[in-house]
This record gives C-alpha cells, structure tokens and sequence, in this order.
C-alpha cells in the first residue's frame, strides 16, 4: 500500500513539474498577453480604453463601451423575450385559378322516416334520438323511460340500424326530381348513403368518386327535391317541426357534421346559396394550437370531428364492449339494449368528465394544421311563378298545391373561381432572431461571430491558466515514511535552515 502511494505521490510531482516548465506562463508573459488582446481585438472601443495615455479620455472610453454593452445586453435579452413569447402574424391572401374543386354536400330529409312504418311505433323516433346522440347529444325526459324498457324487453332482437336505412329517407327518382352538375346531368346513384342525426343522408361528391372540379363561376350543382311530406314524417314532441331539406357542405374528405349547423330550405322554396373557399393554416405548438403528428385511424385527413368521434368510438368499445354503428371504427355492433343501458349513459360521463375536447394543442382533439372550409351565402325565393308552376304540375301530373308543400330546388355554385388562404405565420424565426442579435451587436460594438469566438478563446485560455495557478498552489502531500526515522538531527537541522536561506536568497 505505502509503495502505491509513493507512485501516486511521484505522478503529481511529475505533472507539477510538468505544468511549471511548459504551461505556466510568467507574469510578464501574461501582462504582454492581455495587452496584445486589448489592442487586436475586433471588439470596438477596447483599444481605444488601453492606447489611450490620457485617463480622461481612458474613462470617458470606458464609459462608452459600458454603455454600449448595456445597451446590448438589454436590446439581446428584449428579442429572446419576444421570440419566446411565441408571437404570430396572419397573412391573407387571395388566389385565383382556372378551376376549383367542388366540395362534398350532404343532403337529409327533415322527416325523417316513412309514414307507414312507424304509424304503430312512434318510439322510433325517440330511440333514433338516443342512438344518434353519440354525435348530437340528446335529453330525453324521465316519462319516456319505461315505455323504451317495455319496448326493448318485448323486442331484444330489433336493430334500429336495418329498420332506418329500409323505413327511413331514400333517395330515388321520385325523391330525386331533377340532377345537374356543370350542364351535366347526374343521378341518385352518384349519391353515397351516410347515418346522421337525420337518419338516411346522402352525400353527393363523396371521398370515393373522383375529383369533380368547376371551371366557371356562377354554375354548379342544381337539385329539385320532392320530400313527399303523405310518405315521411317525423315527431313534432321532439323539436322536429319543420319540412324540407337541410344540408351541410364540406370537404370531400371529411365526414358531414349537421350538429345545428347545416343549412336548410323549406319546401316550396328555391334556395340559392354561393359559396367560397377558405383554406386555413395554423402553426404547430407553441405558435399555435395544432399537432401535425396527430393521425386519424379510420381518415385519411385530420379534423376535429372526425377526431372526437374517433375518440368517443374508443371509450364507448371499452366501457361498452361494442361499437355504435354511426361511428368509425371496426367492432361488435351495439343492439338497442346496450345503446340504451350502456352507450347513450358512457356519451354523457364522456362530456361532463371532459374525456373528449377539441380546440387547444393540449385537448383530445386539437385544432388540425391544415382547414378547408366553405362559407356560404344563401338567398331565398318562392319556388316557381304561376306559369312555372302549371307547367311543373303537367309535367309531373302533380296539383300546384303538391308542387309547393311538397318540392325544394337547391342551387350551389362558385361566387368566383379563387380561394383564400388565412395563414399563420411565426413573426419571429430563428434566422430572424439571430440576425436581430447580430444587427444589435454590430450596431453598439462593432462585434460579430469572429468576435464572440475571439472573446470565447480569451475566457478560456484565462481560465486554464486560472485552473493551473490553483493546482500548483495545492497544498503539498504529506510523507508517507516513519516519522521517527526520519527526524533530522540537531546539526541537521541547523545545515537545513542555512540551506533553506542560501537557496531563498538565491530565489530573490
């Protein structure tokens, strides 16, 4: 062990020694060092503090380049506080084009199912409501409760989701009066069928078909409904009072969201509604409230709705053990006894514990990056004048009284071949920043990236020789021998003291 400890002891000596022939610098040698900086340094205004042989003007020098640097300092630290605030700036900006591609529009029947399937089961109506309120949340009133358990014990086996696409709105020939896209005419066939709130809709322009685009404004899509108010009809208890059609128009790839939100044209109207696009572009966190790494499973493009029926279709599968029909996803299929047991309680738990929210990046369902949107102006006229509305009579051997309770014309169209772009922007990038912190240091101290790296160099070649001074100012190691073999003699000593002052004055 005392041998180890010798060869410690004798490695420290021979750094020492190394570090004092070769590293350490004189006192003179780092004088001459620290003027040669002053005086060659890019950083403005030090070589006019150490030339000058004036102090006046030494202080007044010095004076300047304090304040100088001060003012950068603050200047730095107010532009990092800014871009750390994450600021934003919207652009917007209108472009036109030669053509434009025609969005997706969702049509319902505001009656819902057909008259002679529910004369004898008016619960249809309320047990829609109760499916459908995974994607519009439905009150139902304690005075309904034992007539749904009477119906759901007495019929375990009745799928609602079969009995509404055969009893509920369908979309022929007869509903179907008149189809016409861009001069061409179309069909009940190029309609894709879609469970909402409303019961059968159907969409024209769907994700399936290929991209239909229009190349001049002011012609569209032109439909005339005949929604047959003797066939269908609905519950006026339940808020649904109205006759017509009502409609949302959307992106193609996007599933239709009514939610209160659609448009709707009563019967013996002619609705004309002109329409625009709005593409919006939000920044990602923290710039702004969207997460571009957020994919749906069952869609291809992100949005918010798609996002919260995905996210209630989730927590119902795991609480419920199925899946409700109206929401994406791959499962066992809900009966009405689980809906109405299971689902339609887990829908409510679901929005008063807040499990599934949109709007904020750190929601279930932020807002998406990326938006198509398609504002609209509808205006509305009486449908046909009284020659138009024999003609239309002859025509389809209806009376003039059948033509008005009872047909809705819908004309959709570009108002002009262009769409927005509403952008947000960062307002301060980092190339921004930098240059902003480079501009500030030129302007105050003639500083640029050769001086920081020359400043850098002076720090660090200041501190080695800092860390160098304190290990050989260490105190010395202890001996390691026995004490008592080792203790000098009385004349020793005195050889030792004049030795020790022999080699002081020689030091000196």
């Amino acid at each position: 062990v005392c041998q180890e400890k010798k060869i410690k002891i004798f490695s420290i000596e021979v750094i020492r020694l190394y570090l004092i022939k070769k590293l350490q610098p004189c006192l003179e040698d780092r004088r001459r060092y620290h003027q040669e900086f002053a005086s060659s340094t890019s950083f403005h205004g030090v070589q006019n503090i150490v030339r000058r042989r004036s102090r006046t003007h030494r202080g007044l020098w010095l004076l300047v380049v304090t304040g100088c640097l001060g003012i950068v300092i603050w200047q730095i630290c107010c532009r990092f506080t800014y871009y750390f605030s994450w600021p934003t700036t919207t652009t917007v900006v209108v472009q036109y084009v030669e053509n434009v591609k025609f969005p997706a529009v969702t049509f319902c029947n505001l009656n819902r199912f057909q008259a002679h399937a529910v004369s004898n089961l008016q619960i249809i109506f309320l047990l829609w409501n109760i499916v459908s309120g995974v994607v519009q949340k439905f009150s139902m009133e304690d005075k309904f409760s034992q007539e749904i358990n009477d119906f759901l014990l007495g019929n375990q086996n009745f799928s609602i989701k079969e009995f509404t696409r055969k009893n509920g709105f369908y979309l022929n020939h007869s509903t179907l009066l008149e189809c016409e896209f861009f001069g061409r005419t179309c069909h009940p066939e190029d309609f894709e069928h879609v469970f909402t709130e409303y019961g059968n809709c159907f969409t024209f322009n769907y994700n399936g078909l290929p991209a239909r685009s229009v190349s001049l404004s002011g012609r569209g899509l032109r439909l005339l409904f005949d929604v047959q108010q003797e066939q269908f009809t609905d519950d006026p208890a339940l808020g649904y009072t109205d006759a017509g059609i009502t409609f949302v128009i959307h992106s193609p790839k996007e599933v239709p969201r009514f939610d209160g939100l659609g448009l709707l044209t009563p019967v013996g109207m002619h609705a004309q509604v002109a329409i625009r696009q709005l593409k919006s572009i939000i920044q990602e966190y923290p710039w702004g409230e969207c997460k571009p790494d957020i994919k749906l499973q069952y869609q291809n493009t992100y949005s918010t709705n798609g996002c919260l029926q995905e996210c209630k279709a989730r927590y119902i599968q795991d609480w419920c053990g199925c899946l409700p029909f109206i929401l994406p996803g791959n499962g066992t299929e809900c009966d009405l006894l689980k809906f109405y047991n299971c689902v339609y309680p887990a829908v409510s738990d679901i929005e008063i514990k807040g499990l599934c929210t949109v709007g904020t990046h750190n929601s279930t369902c932020p807002a998406p990056c990326e938006e198509t949107e398609y504002p609209t102006t509808v205006t509305y006229s009486s449908f046909g004048g009284e020659n138009a509305i024999k003609f239309i009579s002859a025509k389809l051997k209806k009376s003039p009284e059948y033509i008005r309770q009872n047909l809705v014309l819908i004309d959709i169209k570009y108002h002009d071949l262009s769409y927005k772009i509403t952008q947000q922007q960062k307002a301060l990038s980092v190339s921004e920043l930098l240059a902003d912190v480079g501009g500030q240091l030129g302007l105050f101290c003639g500083a640029s990236m050769i001086t920081l790296i020359e400043l850098l160099e002076y720090i660090f070649t200041n501190f080695c020789w800092m860390c160098i001074f304190l290990l050989l100012k260490a105190p010395e190691m202890p001996q390691w021998n026995n004490p008592f073999q080792n203790q000098p003699t009385h004349k020793e000593k005195n050889t030792g003291i004049q030795k020790e002052k022999n080699t002081g004055i020689q030091e000196c």
